[in-house]
């Protein structure tokens, strides 16, 4: 089967082409935003990109077009893909019929850290010897790749809330029919698709009415919202797992800044992780992933010691370069709470030298200014903050930087921020870089001025 991808380049549909390229089909694709870790990725699967979306790549005649969710009505490729009567499906309902059909899946879903708790879970199974396949929203270091088809068993699913395709405004995630969900936390996202944080909670509702009595849900103690969500009806039996609340699972910081902590199990202690994790995110992230793979049959401190092994996902305070005692990191954060969770981790490291917080709010969510009242509360815990305003952002930074005082500085010019943050900086600063996005080749252009500086 020929599959055409339209919108290849994204996270998901990009996984979605790896997997139907492993399961023999011949694939292709366009996208208007190519940039890696994506691209090189597909590249390297032998999946032949298209720049843009000329209505002309039809011309292909596939089996089967899959729409991304970027893809609207009006656009041209759309309208000459409805007259023409080709078949076409949304990324999730083909890859649900045709990847997850008859797979014991698995899926993690939440407002913050599904991504990389999904990684974890991922890798405690492979570490089992399950052989899991997954498709995941980033690269995790220990694979490589977002997705992998793996053997014929259980299947670790990134579950998005996002809406399906410009023809099914369904969360996504109503599609993958999960044994096993992992709900890690939720609040109001997603402002272009979502009116208030009720429209999303009745969606995890509709994910909860399709896991069977037979499976089962772990879930975030912690969090009111998800409490909230499974009181509209859950028919499941329920684990509860919390660093701080009283759960049946609960971690303990061996260190403070929780590079190593211990698990316990209704209160007894069942193992230990130590990693190169930082943030009491990550001990949350990693102790949901402990609990439900002991759903599955993971002895406990096996998934700890698996654990032990996992080396991060990319764009998750990913380290690239260090350049006269100045480390860059390039981070995913998006959210006020994942930028202040970011910046909490950092503070906790022994390092003293500065943090330096750059973002660019790229989001659609972002650049609504949704959060624009907690965004300077979110930064508040850096040293120093530099602020990118890009064009056509449709509210104005000025406020957040002044809430932040001396500390902050805006931007509007990409070399201009470049050059400012080379001045700046100086030995043991820490700058992580903040965005969804490739945040136009930053990190890399910031590591080439410093290389010049110090030259």
């Amino acid at each position: 089967m020929h599959v055409h991808i339209l919108g290849i380049c994204g996270t998901f549909m990009g996984g979605i082409a790896v997997l139907a390229r492993a399961a023999g089909h011949r694939v292709t694709g366009s996208d208007a935003n190519v940039y890696p870790p994506m691209s090189t990725q597909l590249e390297a699967q032998g999946i032949a990109l298209i720049d843009g979306y000329d209505p002309a790549q039809l011309d292909l005649k596939p089996d089967i077009v899959l729409v991304g969710n970027v893809m609207s009505r009006g656009n041209p490729l759309i309208e000459r893909l409805l007259d023409s009567g080709l078949p076409f499906s949304s990324g999730p309902q083909w890859f649900a019929e045709n990847i997850l059909r008859g797979r014991e899946v698995v899926a993690v879903a939440g407002t913050h850290g599904k991504t990389t708790t999904a990684s974890m879970l991922a890798w405690i199974l492979h570490d089992a010897g399950r052989e899991p396949g997954f498709l995941i929203g980033g690269i995790p270091a220990n694979f490589g790749a977002s997705a992998r088809a793996g053997g014929t068993g259980t299947f670790v699913i990134e579950a998005d809330e996002y809406d399906t395709a410009f023809f099914d405004k369904r969360a996504k995630f109503v599609h993958y029919r999960p044994r096993h969900l992992l709900l890690t936390n939720l609040e109001y996202d997603h402002a272009d698709i979502y009116p208030d944080l009720a429209s999303i909670q009745r969606q995890f509702h509709h994910l909860v009415r399709t896991v069977p009595g037979s499976g089962r849900i772990t879930w975030n103690a912690c969090d009111a919202a998800l409490k909230a969500a499974l009181a509209m009806g859950a028919w499941t039996p329920l684990v509860e797992y919390a660093r701080e609340t009283a759960a049946e699972w609960r971690a303990r910081l061996v260190s403070p800044e929780g590079s190593a902590f211990e698990v316990l199990h209704r209160d007894a202690p069942v193992g230990i992780v130590r990693w190169p994790l930082i943030g009491m995110h990550n001990v949350e992230n990693g102790l949901a992933a402990v609990a439900c793979a002991a759903g599955m049959g993971v002895l406990p401190a096996q998934a700890a010691a698996a654990l032990g092994r996992f080396t991060g996902v990319r764009r998750r305070m990913e380290l690239r370069g260090e350049v006269g005692g100045i480390r860059v990191f390039d981070d995913f954060a998006h959210h006020p709470t994942a930028v202040a969770l970011t910046i909490d981790g950092l503070r906790r490291q022994p390092d003293a030298g500065r943090i330096v917080a750059v973002l660019e709010p790229r989001s659609n969510t972002m650049r609504l200014g949704v959060h624009r009242k907690e965004l300077a509360e979110s930064l508040a815990g850096a040293d120093r903050v530099w602020l990118y305003q890009p064009a056509g952002l449709d509210w104005n930074l000025d406020g957040v930087a002044s809430a932040l005082g001396a500390k902050a500085a805006i931007r509007r010019e990409l070399p201009k921020l470049v050059d400012s943050l080379a001045q700046d900086l100086q030995s043991g600063d820490r700058v992580v870089i903040m965005s969804n996005g490739g945040f136009g080749g930053l990190h890399e252009r910031l590591l080439a001025a410093l290389r010049a500086r110090s030259a």
